[in-house]
């Protein structure tokens, strides 16, 4: 190479590599400060495309947990309530037995049976009053058309829902109280209408505890399909990080050869700017 001074070839080479390299120093240095290999679209495109898919799904699956669990809640709402109903009605059938036997009078069954319709409009208030986040649960509202539990990524109704449907368990319904119209188990204020009244009784109690046990099948799917979603999200965390996550040890390793890089090409930037002064002495000689 020919010593000449209107360009120092040598210190524009030196200036590019350092430039290179200084680069590549500042994506190591933000890389081990972020923890993230992948920062910006330039590092990885692709990956940080199928990153961003990914948080999203993991963030879905998350909320899909709590969806789960205040299902859970709501079921355990409507269960507790359903248990003192079953009290309730235990209850009556305890008073219907009683009004059953020839030993009382019809005067006496009257003061039975008011005790009898007291809990059956009992039964009526709880069915009405119980609701979760302002939902009513037992009044039949959910009865036909449900409730939506939503707790999937997607929007299919067979792996991303559950509906949840609680027949109506106030007194009329089940056949019981003054509200029972004709029904056997309108009252107990007569030996037959309290002998009629156990069957009917019966029914209610096996009404409820089919609500009951539906709802106790579904608490065991939510519970499972928590498990399911933890285990998704687990996974897909992990598969995240291995896209966007830095390998420190690799990456520091990366630095500290950018780090004599950068010193060595500012060391030698500094040599190549000094060569011109060479020319320099060739003319004053």
């Amino acid at each position: 190479m020919s010593l000449v001074i209107n360009h120092n070839l040598m210190s524009m080479n030196a200036s590019r590599n350092l430039n290179e390299s200084y680069g590549d120093l500042s994506r190591s240095t933000r890389r081990l400060s972020s923890g993230l290999r992948v920062g910006t679209a330039a590092d990885d495109a692709a990956g940080l495309a199928i990153r961003e898919l990914m948080r999203s799904d993991v963030a879905t699956l998350n909320q899909g947990v709590r969806n789960a669990n205040d299902a859970i809640s709501m079921v355990q709402t409507a269960d507790g309530a359903l248990q003192v109903i079953d009290e309730k009605l235990i209850r009556m059938k305890e008073l219907a037995e009683q009004a059953a036997t020839g030993t009382y009078n019809d005067e006496q069954r009257k003061i039975l049976n008011s005790e009898y319709q007291a809990m059956a409009s009992e039964i009526t208030r709880i069915s009405n009053a119980t609701d979760f986040n302002q939902v009513h649960l037992l009044n039949g509202n959910l009865s036909d058309k449900g409730m939506k539990i939503h707790f999937g990524t997607g929007n299919s109704s067979k792996e991303d829902y559950y509906s949840i449907k609680i027949g109506t368990t106030t007194a009329s319904a089940f056949g019981l109280g003054s509200a029972a119209a004709a029904d056997p188990g309108k009252s107990i204020e007569t030996q037959d209408k309290a002998a009629s009244a156990l069957e009917q009784i019966d029914k209610a109690i096996v009404s409820k505890d089919n609500i009951r046990a539906d709802l106790g099948a579904l608490q065991n799917r939510l519970e499972a399909t928590i498990s399911n979603l933890e285990i998704q999200s687990e996974n897909m965390s992990s598969a995240e990080s291995r896209i966007s996550d830095v390998d420190v040890a690799t990456e520091m390793t990366e630095f500290v050869r950018n780090q004599i890089k950068t010193k060595s090409a500012v060391a030698m930037l500094s040599q190549a700017n000094s060569l011109p002064q060479m020319a320099m002495q060739l003319i004053q000689q």
